[in-house]
């Protein structure tokens, strides 16, 4: 196990839910856009997912294809236990995000608070080009990264910050941008997180 997977793995195994920074009981804005922009009968993954109910959410909203990736098995694990037995439309994968190579297509990918953890042009990178191979054209990527007003830091990790265009400039290579929003998300602890939300298009 590396090292970044022990970071993640504690990190779920020794703070419930409620209490890490990026909790949502319910992942409203997350859903909206997919509701929006990605297509119910066709593969999704969420990228990143940690122990999120968003998969919960989707089978109840009729997606039928989703795989659940993170590097931390500790998070897989918890969404095995909530789900128990209720499965079959549910993939599980650990990998990393920053080196993963994705072993199939998906009409849509998501990502709620990954991509800026990949502070290094080298992981950002393969990120896009993953995203690229994976995501057959006219399919899209559903993002929220940290805005520019957003933490530096998040779970004594380092973070990039970004707005659209900036976004955009990373994934232009491949997508073109179609919607961005603002969402400023209130943590357990009261604070303020502004995000910035990004859909791109595979061209």
């Amino acid at each position: 196990m590396d090292e970044l997977a022990r970071h993640w793995d504690d990190v779920h195994s020794t703070t419930a839910d409620d209490e890490v920074s990026w909790f949502r009981a319910e992942p409203t804005s997350s859903l909206r856009l997919l509701e929006a922009w990605a297509p119910k009968r066709r593969a999704l993954v969420d990228v990143g997912a940690g122990s999120s109910p968003l998969v919960d959410r989707l089978l109840l909203a009729g997606w039928r294809d989703v795989t659940v990736l993170d590097v931390s098995q500790a998070a897989l694990d918890k969404v095995r236990r909530r789900r128990s037995g209720h499965d079959d439309a549910v993939t599980y994968l650990c990998a990393d995000a920053g080196s993963w190579r994705p072993r199939r297509t998906y009409a849509t990918w998501h990502d709620r608070a990954v991509f800026h953890f990949l502070v290094e042009p080298d992981r950002r990178a393969h990120y896009v080009e993953a995203a690229s191979n994976a995501i057959p054209p006219g399919g899209v990527v559903v993002l929220a990264t940290f805005a520019p007003d957003g933490p530096n830091r998040c779970s004594g990790l380092p973070t990039s910050r970004y707005d659209a265009d900036e976004l955009a400039a990373c994934f232009a290579s491949s997508f073109d941008l179609v919607h961005t929003e603002r969402e400023e998300h209130v943590t357990p602890f009261g604070t303020i997180q502004p995000f910035t939300w990004a859909v791109l298009r595979h061209r």
